[in-house]
């Protein structure tokens, strides 16, 4: 089958706009749910970090509350804890697009950290998306939408409809006045038209070979958009 390549977050952190840093990573959910779809439909997968880092998970996405229980938080920790490719990732500054059928972005607040502003993540994205082919982000992941420009400056993904993680959500989960800048505010600016649904439900947006899903919720739907565009 097909390689699959996993760009996730290399940040333990978010700095938040007093200059505190709040501890993150990247949320389980939306690098578990994927990769367990994936692998069932015998994909490989490979995963980047900028710098090669082995990737931090958010604490607070293993906990049960996010989780639908303890059973299936535990159960998804010990996933993560022994997925072979998130311990021995390659480095961003190295991915050979050709290599992979598909790309994928998982999101957290990490991706605010260091994806928003890696011109390397920046530049595979622009040629995931004009390669056609399948390229899936999730929830703050399209963060790492803004790096991706053009020559002339403007966004690579400018005038693509997108769903990201939204100001509600933000503002639901205690952030919105704590942050620096909203993913959602920031993608507009860039030209990307995002599609905003009700927070907390799965909400996955197709424009082209672009997949995206707002929240966490969305990233089991996304993977099977993904795998429906691999055939």
């Amino acid at each position: 089958m097909s390689k699959i390549l996993f760009v996730m977050t290399g940040a333990d952190h978010w700095t938040l706009a007093d200059g505190t840093q709040h501890p993150t990573g990247f949320w389980a959910e939306e690098a578990a749910a994927p990769y367990e779809a994936f692998k069932a439909a015998g994909h490989e997968i490979v995963v980047a970090t900028p710098g090669g880092v082995v990737p931090t998970v958010d604490k607070g996405s293993l906990a049960a509350e996010v989780n639908g229980g303890q059973e299936n938080a535990d159960r998804i920790a010990e996933l993560l804890s022994s997925a072979p490719e998130l311990q021995n990732p390659i480095r961003v500054e190295d991915v050979n697009l050709d290599d992979y059928a598909a790309v994928f972005y998982p999101g957290g607040h990490g991706p605010m950290e260091d994806l928003a502003v890696n011109a390397d993540s920046g530049r595979l994205l622009t040629l995931a998306l004009e390669s056609g082919r399948p390229l899936g982000v999730v929830c703050h992941a399209p963060a790492a939408l803004l790096a991706a420009t053009q020559a002339d400056g403007s966004n690579s993904f400018a005038g693509y409809e997108v769903a990201a993680f939204t100001n509600a959500e933000e503002a639901q989960a205690g952030f919105a006045d704590k942050a620096k800048w909203l993913l959602q505010d920031r993608l507009t600016e860039a030209g990307v038209r995002v599609r905003v649904g009700e927070p907390w439900v799965p909400n996955v947006v197709v424009d082209r070979n672009l997949v995206t899903g707002q929240n966490p919720a969305s990233s089991a739907p996304l993977a099977a958009e993904l795998l429906k565009k691999l055939g």
